[in-house]
């Protein structure tokens, strides 16, 4: 028998432990989990960057609009005076969609919002023309129902606990039959405000800028965004309006009076309303209670398309003025492009699926 050195014997054994080449470097299956993992790294990074920066997608979405209807359009697109109708179309909708901005951050939906800025519309409309009523104090009957209007839909869903979205809608059906009620259905002509009420027209004088022809109504509504943009970012009440919606159990917690923020914010969102009511006057230049009938669902497309969540705590201010834009080019241009207006609501349907599919993707960060 042949005996072995035992020198021999541990080399062996270690040439026999060394790894293959292939497992040395790694297997087929562990370079495809890795390159998985940098791509699942990679998404992760853009929707945390877009969960902190809700306003680049509408803003994006806003510039290739602009892009893609002035190439199929052509210059006329681009004109000045086209770049001011599509901000004088839009000035109602931003105003009333600040009042819907202010609710939804709050996890609740105002469905009432249209139907208010109407009947406030109408209180200064029959009070100051047909009345006679001083144009001040009908004006500020109107803010006074407006801000009533904000209290029932707060204390409803505050104290009397119902979902927002139902007592919304109830209350929508009650300030549309008071509407009809108040004007018995008659529409107050134009020429009448012009004699008996000038005032109340006066944000549907024009100004020149630039080439382009603004409203007052259109500037009043960039210095609401910018006052409120304050409000929500520079102060306290901001930041509970912020806190509620992200979690309102927390909120309570940390000392904030989550009713009070909320009554008050309905409040808020109801003297808004009486704005856009006044501006909605200047707008059209009459008061007609058949107005402003689908003002509910188009405030809501403008807070969801700039990147408001709907489930709320999370949002910009100006992406609703983005999104209220967004709208605005996307029926402009295809009108401009010859686009059915049936093909119109199709395509603003898809926006808004679009964009609250975006908003339930970015909320799986927070989940």
């Amino acid at each position: 028998m042949i005996e072995t050195n035992p020198e021999s014997r541990a080399m062996t054994m270690r040439m026999s432990a060394a790894p293959e080449p292939e497992a040395a470097v790694g297997s087929p299956d562990q370079m495809v989990a890795s390159f998985e993992i940098d791509d699942t790294d990679l998404v992760r990074r853009l929707q945390n960057f877009l969960h902190s920066y809700p306003t680049v997608v509408s803003a994006t979405v806003l510039v290739l609009s602009l892009v893609t209807f002035g190439l199929i359009v052509g210059p006329r697109f681009f004109t000045p005076f086209n770049f001011s109708l599509i901000l004088q179309q839009v000035t109602v909708i931003s105003v009333i969609g600040a009042a819907q901005t202010l609710v939804i951050l709050t996890a609740g939906i105002d469905l009432s919002v249209g139907a208010l800025m109407v009947l406030c519309a109408v209180v200064m409309g029959v009070n100051a023309v047909d009345h006679g009523m001083p144009q001040g104090l009908a004006i500020a009957l109107a803010f006074a129902v407006g801000a009533l209007g904000g209290l029932v839909n707060g204390l409803l869903v505050t104290h009397v606990k119902l979902p927002p979205f139902i007592a919304t809608l109830g209350t929508w059906n009650v300030f549309f039959a008071l509407n009809l009620w108040y004007s018995g259905g008659q529409t107050i002509v134009a020429q009448n405000i012009t004699t008996a009420a000038p005032s109340l027209q006066v944000f549907g004088d024009s100004v020149n800028f630039a080439g382009m022809r603004l409203t007052v109504g259109t500037v009043l509504m960039l210095g609401l965004y910018a006052l409120l943009w304050y409000i929500l970012n520079r102060t306290a009440w901001g930041r509970h309006i912020h806190a509620i919606g992200d979690d309102q159990d927390a909120a309570r917690l940390a000392g904030v009076r989550v009713k009070r923020t909320l009554v008050s914010a309905y409040v808020f969102a109801g003297l808004i309303c009486a704005l856009a009511g006044w501006v909605l006057i200047g707008r059209i230049g009459s008061v007609t209670p058949q107005e402003g009938v689908t003002a509910n669902l188009d405030s809501i497309t403008a807070v969801v398309v700039g990147g408001t969540s709907m489930f709320g705590g999370r949002g910009s201010l100006f992406g609703t003025l983005v999104g209220a834009l967004i709208v605005g080019v996307f029926r402009n241009g295809l009108a401009l492009a010859g686009v059915d207006a049936l093909w119109q609501g199709f395509a603003i349907g898809l926006l808004i699926v679009v964009a609250v599919a975006i908003d339930q993707w970015l909320r799986e960060l927070s989940a």
